[in-house]
C-alpha cells in the first residue's frame, strides 16, 4: 500500500491478487487521492520504474514485479466519510451474478472508480458493500456520464478471461449501446472507421480527437428512430477506445446529446430544460462467452427511465418518421 502524505519513494511488491493490471490502473486505484493527468505524468517521465526499468502505462503488472514509486502527496477520505459514499451508492442493480463474475446495470453519473477528483466510485461501493468478497475487480470501464453494463470479475481466473476477450473487440464481446443524437440520421447502417487519439487539455483533463495518427477504431451504426431534429442510433463497437462512440458521433456531425465534453453546449442547456437531464448514451446489451465455462451468455440492461420517457415526449409532439423494427422490444415502449 501507498501511505498518505509520504514524501519518499514507495517501492511495492506485486502480489498474486493484482496480477494482470495495466500499471496505469493499479497506480490510480492505489494513488486514492491523486488525479489521473497526474499518475500518467508520472509515467510518461519515467518516475515510475518496474523492475528498475520504465514501462509503458499500458504494461500488465505480474506478481512478483518491483515497483518504484516517487514520492507524492496523497489526500485520503476519512473512513466514515468512505462509507457514508458506499451508502449513498447501495442500488446497483445486479444484472447476473455467480461465482465468477457479476454483471451491474451502472447508473449515470457514478464513475466506475474513484480517481480523477472523484473520490468514490461503483468497484469502491461493491467492496465496502461486500466485506466478505476476497476478490472484485472491473473488467472494463464505462464513462461516468453513462449507463449500462458494466462487468466485474470475483476471481483472477475470470478477470483474465474477460480481459482477453475484451482485447479481441470484434471477436470477443458484442457491445451495444443505445444513443440519441442530434440531427436526422439517414442510412440505416454506417460503419464508421476512423483513428481516434487522446490527449490531455492544458487543465489536465482528457479528451480524444480523430487523428491520422491515432488508433484505429471502428463502430458501426444503426438507425432505429428519426425526428426532425433528433435520432435514436444503436451503436455496436468493433474496438474499444476511449470515448469511442462519442468522438465518432461529433466528428460526423451528429453530437450526443447532453455530452457535455463533445456535444453541442447551447443544446444541452435547452435539453436539461426540456427534461433531458443526463447525456443519452446507455449500455444496453452485450454478448459474450462465460469467462470460465465459456457458456454463451446475454445480458440486457433495459433502457432508463429518464431516457425512454424524454423519447416518448418527443415523439409526442413530432411522431417518428422512421420506426425500427425491433424498437418497441429494444426500448420497452411503443412510439
Amino acid at each position: 500500500m501507498i501511505n498518505a502524505g509520504n514524501n519518499s519513494v514507495t517501492h511495492l511488491v506485486i502480489g498474486e491478487e493484482a496480477q494482470g493490471q495495466r500499471l496505469d490502473n493499479f497506480l490510480i486505484r492505489h494513488c486514492k487521492g491523486v488525479p489521473k493527468s497526474h499518475v500518467y505524468r508520472i509515467l510518461r517521465s519515467g518516475e515510475v520504474r518496474v523492475n528498475s526499468g520504465r514501462v509503458d502505462a499500458t504494461y500488465r503488472i505480474c506478481a512478483g514485479d518491483k515497483i518504484r514509486i516517487p514520492p507524492i502527496r496523497i489526500a485520503e477520505r476519512p473512513q466514515n466519510e468512505v462509507d457514508e459514499a458506499a451508502k449513498e451508492r447501495v442500488d446497483l442493480p445486479i444484472i447476473y451474478e455467480d461465482d465468477a463474475l457479476l454483471v451491474i446495470d451502472k447508473p449515470d453519473g457514478i464513475a466506475v472508480h474513484g480517481g480523477s477528483g472523484v473520490s468514490f466510485g461503483v468497484i469502491e461501493a461493491l467492496r465496502r458493500q461486500r466485506p466478505q468478497a476476497k476478490f472484485l475487480e472491473l473488467a472494463h470501464r464505462l464513462d461516468r456520464e453513462t449507463s449500462g453494463i458494466l462487468l466485474v470479475g470475483k476471481k483472477r481466473s475470470a478477470l483474465t478471461a474477460l480481459h482477453d476477450m475484451f482485447r479481441e473487440h470484434g471477436a470477443g464481446a458484442d457491445k451495444r449501446y443505445l444513443v440519441l443524437v442530434k440531427g436526422r440520421w439517414m442510412n440505416n447502417m454506417q460503419h464508421v472507421k476512423l483513428p481516434l487519439h487522446k490527449y490531455l487539455t492544458e487543465s489536465g483533463e482528457r479528451r480524444v480527437s480523430v487523428n491520422p495518427e491515432g488508433k484505429a477504431s471502428h463502430t458501426v451504426f444503426r438507425l432505429l428512430a428519426r425526428w426532425p431534429e433528433m435520432s435514436l442510433l444503436e451503436a455496436q463497437l468493433k474496438t474499444g477506445r476511449t470515448h469511442q462512440i462519442r468522438v465518432h458521433l461529433a466528428h460526423l456531425g451528429f453530437p450526443i446529446l447532453g455530452d457535455e465534453k463533445y456535444g453541442d453546449f447551447p443544446l444541452n442547456k435547452n435539453l436539461q430544460r426540456s427534461g433531458l437531464k443526463r447525456m443519452a448514451l446507455h449500455a444496453w446489451r452485450m454478448a459474450f462467452s462465460h469467462p470460465l465455462s465459456a457458456a454463451p451468455m446475454e445480458c440486457v440492461a433495459p433502457l432508463p427511465d429518464g431516457l425512454k420517457n424524454y423519447i416518448v415526449t418527443v415523439n409526442a409532439q413530432n411522431s417518428a418518421e422512421f420506426i425500427a423494427d425491433n424498437l418497441e422490444q429494444i426500448i420497452g415502449k411503443t412510439l
